[in-house]
């Protein structure tokens, strides 16, 4: 097992994750009658996506001097309404430093093949922009 989840009641609820110990709370989205007082379920996952691209990145391109320390991501999750799902994930990537083309090239095609790429239904959108510099 990797994580137990318990539900605190009033729409929240405890994921500990059992080899660290760290815990992380949600809660219902206000436009879902939640409080709104910390990640949702769906926010997470759409954070989950930024957060493999940049962790995939980072560990195979270490073998090709590629470092990203500083780099960031911006996540934006748009909802459907009916059925109520992810529509689209929307992330800009940004990081820092200067890379070669080849080495953006390998970026790109990593982030776009990450596990939770490649995991997500085919129908949420994923619109990911890149950018490069200081």
């Amino acid at each position: 097992m990797t994580s137990k989840i318990t539900y605190l009641g009033d729409l929240r609820c405890e994921s500990e994750h059992l080899q660290s110990g760290t815990v992380v709370l949600t809660d219902a989205p206000t436009d879902n009658h939640g409080k709104g007082e910390a990640f949702s379920p769906t926010d997470l996952c759409a954070a989950s996506l930024a957060q493999c691209m940049l962790t995939t990145i980072a560990i195979l391109g270490r073998t090709r001097g590629i470092v990203i320390d500083g780099s960031y991501a911006e996540i934006q999750k748009n909802m459907n309404p009916q059925p109520r799902k992810i529509a689209e994930i929307v992330c800009k990537l940004s990081f820092k430093g200067e890379f070669t083309e080849e080495q953006r090239e390998f970026m790109e095609h990593t982030a776009m093949n990450c596990p939770v790429a490649l995991s997500l239904h085919p129908d949420v959108k994923k619109t990911v922009t890149f950018s490069y510099g200081n």
